[in-house]
């Protein structure tokens, strides 16, 4: 149990924003961050006596984090990051401490206690890209699990007994009742997959009664239900092929790990495929998507391997949209046949990350859906927070979609 002891901060000017406002929190025992520098070379543990809180501002004590796969190429030294920094963007946790007019996404305050997850970008909310509706990409946005560690801000990741949630953050609260493993990933994974299928639906309505997002499901004409192709049985592509069939779709799924693609049968796949068997074999995308149905309308790569852009690419049917969700770490450039995109009167779209209302359905979908679909299972082994780079060496291995990370603070 983390014992919080506040005071105002000695100080602060008259007549800025925050002219006696930040409060300044003391924590016992301190809470713990863990602190990557470089590949090959372990996490740091650093203690961070104290903490703080700006307007807006909240501390949550983490209950459980995941391992998302950006932190192991990060780890790996697939992708550049600024360093040193505090991964991890995949958790919940409870509020401990809150600062002034701290509010949610729907804007009832925040209080202390209070589970909740949280989104991965902060937001000004004020910038031409806010504005339009894209806070994911607000000019001055800062991500949790991406940004160097700054005094002021050390509690900035998710692999951390606390982390610093700032002003300008989405925070979603969340069923007390629920497993922490259902949802630690909605933060990321969960949420990412509720925006690339509603990114999808705004061309291609799903149909079916289940909402997956603005628009989803609006205006479906009668008829047979929509084939939607999903290459990746990671976390994204496990949820979205859950979410498209509650949505009334037809999916089917791809990838080259048998495992997975039994998983993905689990989530609602009516039918799977390995991408590298011969054409016409049993286990290959032609046949697959001869048992959902034809062509798909739909295609959402979530793997981000140029072969499966290209498959997402070529074999929509006339009107299709692909949404392109994995392409997140640097990749050989994919050949794009421009006169068939035109023919076919294909859309692309690219989905990175999410906007609050992706959250907000995220964590909605876990509460209603999670006896319907094995979400527990997608959470598959724990380590404990000092064990952390055991923990993602296992998540770059083929075993479980996600590994978890337990402070486990009592």
């Amino acid at each position: 149990m983390t014992t919080v002891d506040t005071a105002p901060v000695v100080g602060a000017a008259a007549g800025t924003p925050t002219a006696g406002s930040l409060v300044e929190l003391r924590l016992d025992p301190a809470p713990t961050a863990m602190v990557w520098t470089e590949p090959g070379r372990p996490h740091d543990a650093v203690a961070v006596p104290s903490v703080r809180l700006a307007p807006g501002d909240l501390l949550v004590e983490v209950e459980l984090a995941t391992i998302c796969g950006s932190d192991v190429h990060t780890t790996r030294g697939d992708r550049g990051a600024p360093t040193p920094l505090v991964l991890g963007h995949e958790q919940v946790g409870r509020v401990v401490a809150v600062g002034e007019e701290a509010v949610a996404v729907d804007g009832t305050p925040v209080v202390v206690g209070q589970r909740a997850v949280w989104s991965l970008t902060v937001s000004c909310g004020v910038c031409a890209t806010c504005g339009r509706g894209l806070p994911q990409k607000c000019e001055r946005v800062r991500k949790y699990g991406h940004e160097r560690l700054e005094t002021g801000w050390e509690l900035s990741g998710g692999f951390a007994t606390h982390v610093h949630v700032k002003a300008g953050t989405a925070v979603v609260p969340v069923a007390d009742d629920l497993d922490a493993a259902l949802l630690a990933p909605v933060s990321c994974g969960t949420a990412t997959a509720v925006a690339a299928l509603d990114a999808a639906s705004a061309i291609v309505p799903l149909g079916g009664g289940v909402d997956v997002g603005a628009g989803a499901g609006a205006g479906a004409a009668a008829g047979a239900p929509v084939v939607v192709l999903v290459l990746g049985a990671g976390l994204i592509g496990l949820t979205v092929a859950a979410l498209a069939t509650d949505a009334g779709a037809r999916v089917v799924v791809v990838d080259p790990d048998p495992a997975r693609r039994a998983l993905a049968a689990r989530f609602g796949a009516v039918a799977t495929a390995d991408p590298v068997a011969a054409p016409g074999a049993a286990e290959s995308v032609d046949r697959a998507l001869e048992v959902a149905g034809g062509a798909p309308l739909v295609a959402v790569e979530a793997s981000g391997a140029p072969s499966a852009v290209a498959s997402a690419l070529t074999r929509l049917g006339v009107g299709g949209v692909a949404v392109l969700v994995g392409s997140v770490f640097p990749a050989p450039a994919v050949a794009f046949d421009a006169e068939s995109v035109v023919r076919r009167l294909v859309t692309v779209r690219g989905v990175h990350n999410y906007a609050p209302r992706h959250l907000v359905e995220a964590a909605r979908f876990v509460e209603r859906r999670h006896g319907a679909w094995p979400l527990a299972e997608l959470v598959g082994d724990e380590v404990a927070l000092a064990d952390l780079d055991a923990g993602i060496d296992r998540a770059a291995s083929a075993g479980a979609v996600r590994v978890g990370v337990r402070p486990a603070r009592r």
